[in-house]
């Protein structure tokens, strides 16, 4: 039977996954965090998931190692197509194709080795860059086939899939983060920090970071270039 109380936390190093780390913890949950390298261009961020994970005191943190990188189609896995400084419109190119599935049907598989009724993804449908995977749509698509395709699922112990920033302003985020006690300059949010984790301060990712530090009333402590 999946316990209430192990949950499985997606987490890039990034801003918004140290945010949804501080709220399952403070729910009580046994946390376990699951970063994957998967080929992608701004490897800071998983020494940033290894020290967020180590500085909040995770049961366990696991990396998994992809090569999405050998299929490429995104700027953040492949070092032919730049990563935009300006805003665009659409889908931009910074979306990596069926990142989030393969994620979740990952931390889905550890959460049933575990018998962890729950997985945290900090999805976001409010400041996003327009990826088709992080909308609730595909988030309770993905919790319906993840208890289609498990044994918990088929016993009856349904595992759910929890977005606790999918409605939330980039400003939100971080004031519930200060709230909670993150320490923010332990991440890096940017498409293409350098190896010292500096984040360059022009992609999207960085705009939205910077904007939502303005809109918390709190002092930026990213190390920009």
């Amino acid at each position: 039977m999946p316990d209430a109380k192990k949950a499985v936390i997606l987490v890039s190093g990034g801003l918004d996954s140290t945010t949804v780390l501080a709220m399952a913890q403070q729910l009580g949950y046994a946390c376990y965090t699951l970063s994957f390298d998967y080929g992608q261009r701004h490897r800071a961020e998983l020494i940033a998931a290894e020290r967020v994970s180590a500085g909040m005191s995770v049961v366990e943190h696991k990396v998994v190692h992809l090569n999405l990188d050998s299929i490429g189609g995104s700027a953040l896995t492949d070092t032919d197509i730049a990563v935009p400084e300006e805003e665009t419109e659409g889908i931009p190119v910074t979306y990596v194709p069926a990142r989030n599935t393969v994620f979740l049907s990952i931390a889905l598989g550890w959460a049933e080795v575990l018998h962890a009724s729950t997985i945290f993804i900090g999805v976001n449908a409010v400041d996003y860059s327009g990826y088709p995977d992080c909308r609730p749509e595909f988030i309770s698509a993905f919790e319906n086939l993840a208890n289609l395709a498990t044994r918990a699922g088929v016993e009856g112990q349904p595992l759910s899939i929890q977005t606790p920033l999918m409605e939330m302003g980039k400003g939100e985020i971080i004031q519930r983060g200060i709230e909670l006690g993150v320490d923010y300059s332990l991440t890096v949010s940017c498409y293409q920090a350098n190896e010292a984790g500096l984040a360059c301060g022009r992609c999207d990712s960085c705009r939205l970071r910077r904007q939502g530090f303005i809109d918390a009333g709190v002092k930026d402590p990213t190390r920009y270039v």
